[in-house]
This record gives C-alpha cells, sequence and structure tokens, in this order.
C-alpha cells in the first residue's frame, strides 16, 4: 500500500543566505540581462528605421564593436539601397568583412567575389582578392573528405597573386597556396596508402593487372609528377616500391620473372634516390628476394 502525506510539503519559511560571492553574481546577471535586452531593443528598432543612412552608420558602429550579426544584418539591406552612391563600396566591403569575422566562410567568399567583379579597381580589391581565397582557406576541410574548397581556394590565391603581383599580402598567399597544396599532397597519399592496405583483398590481384597494388602505384606516381617537391616524395616512393614487390609475390607465372625484375629496379632507384632513408634496409630485403627468384 502507497503511504500518503497527511500534510502537504512545504518548503521551508526560514530566510535563506546567499553568500556574498552569490549576491555579486547575481547582480552581474541580472545587468548582463538586463543590457542585452536594451541592445536587442535599440536594433530592433534601428532595423525597422526608415533612415538609411543612420541605419548606414549604426551598422558601422555594430561592426567596429564586434556587433558582425547585426552589422551584417543591416548591411544585406543596405547594399541594394547604397547602389550607385559614394558609401556602396565600402557597404558591400563591410558586409563581406562581416561574414568573415563572423565565420561565415561560404557567404564571405561569395560577397568578396561580388565585390571584386562589381568594382574590379575599388579601393578594397586588393583586400577583397586576398580574402576570396582566405574565406575558402578557412572553409577547407581535412584532407580524407573532398577537396573542391581547397581547390578553390589555390585557384583563389593564385588569381590574387596574378592580379597584384606586388601586393604585401603576396607573401601570405604564397604561404596559405603551400599549405593546400600539402593537403591535396596528403589526400593522395592517403588514397595511395588506402590502395596498398587493401592489397588483394578482393581477390582481383592477377585480374587484367587491376589489383589495388596497382591503383597504389599510378595514385603515387601521378601525384609524384603533379607535386614533385613534396615533402612526402619518399612516402610515395616508398609505397610504389612495397606496390611492386608485393605484385611480384602475388603474380602468375606468366608475369612473375618480369615483376621481379621490374621490382629490382624500383629498389636500386629507391636507394640512389634515398640513400640514408630508414627504409633502405627494406628495400635491400626486396632486392635479396628478387635476385633468388630471378636467378632460380
Amino acid at each position: 500500500m502507497i503511504k500518503l502525506f497527511k500534510k502537504p510539503l512545504f518548503f521551508s519559511k526560514k530566510a535563506v543566505t546567499l553568500h556574498p560571492d552569490m549576491k555579486k553574481c547575481i547582480i552581474i546577471c541580472s545587468c548582463a540581462i538586463l543590457l542585452m535586452t536594451s541592445c536587442a531593443g535599440e536594433f530592433n528598432k534601428v532595423y525597422k528605421s526608415t533612415d538609411n543612412d543612420y541605419k548606414y552608420e549604426y551598422a558601422k558602429e555594430a561592426f567596429a564593436r564586434g556587433k558582425f550579426q547585426q552589422a551584417a544584418t543591416l548591411l544585406e539591406e543596405l547594399i541594394t539601397l547604397k547602389k550607385g552612391t559614394d558609401e556602396a563600396q565600402e557597404c558591400l566591403y563591410m558586409l563581406a568583412m562581416a561574414q568573415y569575422c563572423n565565420a561565415d566562410f561560404e557567404a564571405s567568399s561569395a560577397t568578396f567575389k561580388k565585390y571584386l567583379s562589381s568594382y574590379p579597381r575599388g579601393i578594397y580589391a586588393e583586400s577583397a582578392g586576398f580574402y576570396v581565397g582566405q574565406s575558402l582557406y578557412e572553409s577547407a576541410p581535412e584532407p580524407r573528405l573532398d577537396q573542391t574548397p581547397t581547390i578553390g581556394a589555390i585557384n583563389a590565391y593564385q588569381q590574387f597573386m596574378d592580379l597584384f603581383p606586388d601586393s604585401k599580402l603576396r607573401p601570405q598567399a604564397q604561404a596559405r597556396l603551400y599549405d593546400l597544396q600539402d593537403k591535396l599532397v596528403t589526400k593522395e597519399l592517403l588514397s595511395a596508402q588506402l590502395y596498398y592496405n587493401l592489397g588483394g583483398y578482393f581477390g582481383n590481384i592477377n585480374k587484367n593487372d587491376e589489383s589495388n597494388y596497382t591503383s597504389c602505384i599510378i595514385t603515387a606516381q601521378n601525384a609524384l609528377k603533379q607535386y614533385p617537391y613534396s615533402k612526402h616524395r619518399e612516402d610515395f616512393a616508398f609505397l610504389i616500391m612495397k606496390s611492386k614487390f608485393e605484385l611480384a609475390e602475388n603474380s602468375t607465372d606468366d608475369k612473375r620473372l618480369d615483376r621481379y625484375r621490374d621490382a629490382e629496379d624500383e629498389c636500386y632507384g629507391f636507394i640512389n634516390e634515398y640513400p640514408d632513408s630508414k627504409n633502405v634496409r627494406t628495400a635491400e630485403k626486396y632486392i635479396t628476394k628478387c635476385k633468388k627468384v630471378i636467378k632460380d
């Protein structure tokens, strides 16, 4: 049986004593809420105003105070209303910067592009050209994901350097360009490593030479051609050498000798190019095995 309380339960009427720090915290929070409510009310008033000059001045003040979302909200409306006026350039550029500072990189890249197409010789053209690439750079994903934004950023930085070869921002653009290229190289390296790790997993290692080891070799060779000065050059060369040896190890009799000879040549080439590599011992081990098979 459920026991019922005979009298309703109430909180004690005894006064609660707050710690001084708790009182201070409550006062600060209350003031912050009042300030936020006041600011929100002021912004709504400005947003509903029909005085475009007032809106524009408020947008500039909001931008200066770091209220980038408020600035962007007002400027998105004002870029149309200010078109054809002396403030049109600044309005459009400031909108792009507000979006960038608010981490809305997709929108900022589009707005910076719009500025460049609208004002190719504008007072903010050089900066806008740089920030097209910078916006795409900030949104570039990790190497394992689709690298379309990365390629877009590379193209944007390259276009910026072509248009403004003497810009003070050129060293930064060049550094970003190298970072982005490294990201593309890393993606190719991950793809090549994946093919190697899969090896003969799908059982296609001897089917028309369309094996995962073959795919690894092709991917790595293409990367070496496209990025000849990459810091991952040795990694690609090592994957090619290992894949050629594994192809030989798993070959049918009619391809066996040719593949071992090819693997042996690749091993010697690796040692010649990277004599101090930690992988030289692996190459020498492969050579010993290749010589034994070829001799027999």
